[in-house]
């Protein structure tokens, strides 16, 4: 499975899914899912990829806006409706 994310563009060699914290350019290790209810149907989740150094931060961020549903390891993370 490919995430789009940056440095995977549609077009683009596949590449090493990377880290979704600004700057950051390490392999991603876990999947953040989640949704903003004003946006957002219920079942509907968007995602964040993180390494081991920026889990905590970016759960963080999401977690205090109410918008962090799961936190999965980049492994064993199936998108909904695969």
């Amino acid at each position: 499975m490919i995430l789009n994310v940056p440095g995977n563009e549609p077009g683009s060699e596949p590449s090493s899914p990377i880290c979704s914290a600004k700057g950051c350019r390490a392999d991603a290790v876990w999947v953040l899912a989640w949704n903003n209810p004003k946006l957002h149907t219920p079942e509907r989740r968007k995602t964040w990829l993180a390494c081991e150094e920026h889990r905590e931060h970016l759960s963080k961020f999401l977690g205090v806006r109410g918008f962090l549903k799961d936190v999965v390891k980049l492994e064993d993370w199936t998108s909904p409706g695969s």
